[in-house]
């Protein structure tokens, strides 16, 4: 999978709720408690798993659930990310 241009990270960035930082996009989500916080990661895994494309996931804060997407094996952001990033935006 080649990684996309800044131009095309920038581009399907735009108007999303995703940002860049570095190789990767995050997106940091506030849910009502600890219980559904989890259940978004849980979610994110299963979707993560299905799509064979794994996210790095952090819950902190009790409530908060930061999502970071990168392609590790070619370096960088490709369509990958912006495809599973799709379907997290489904689930949120």
């Amino acid at each position: 999978m080649a990684r996309l241009s800044d131009a095309e990270i920038d581009e399907r960035l735009a108007g999303s709720e995703w940002r860049r930082e570095g190789d990767s996009i995050v997106r940091d989500v506030e849910r009502d408690g600890f219980s559904a916080a989890m259940a978004l990661a849980n979610a994110v895994a299963e979707a993560a798993n299905a799509a064979n494309h794994h996210p790095d996931i952090l819950v902190h804060g009790y409530k908060h659930v930061r999502l970071t997407l990168s392609t590790h094996s070619a370096g960088g952001i490709t369509d990958n990310d912006f495809a599973l990033a799709g379907m997290i935006d489904g689930l949120i």
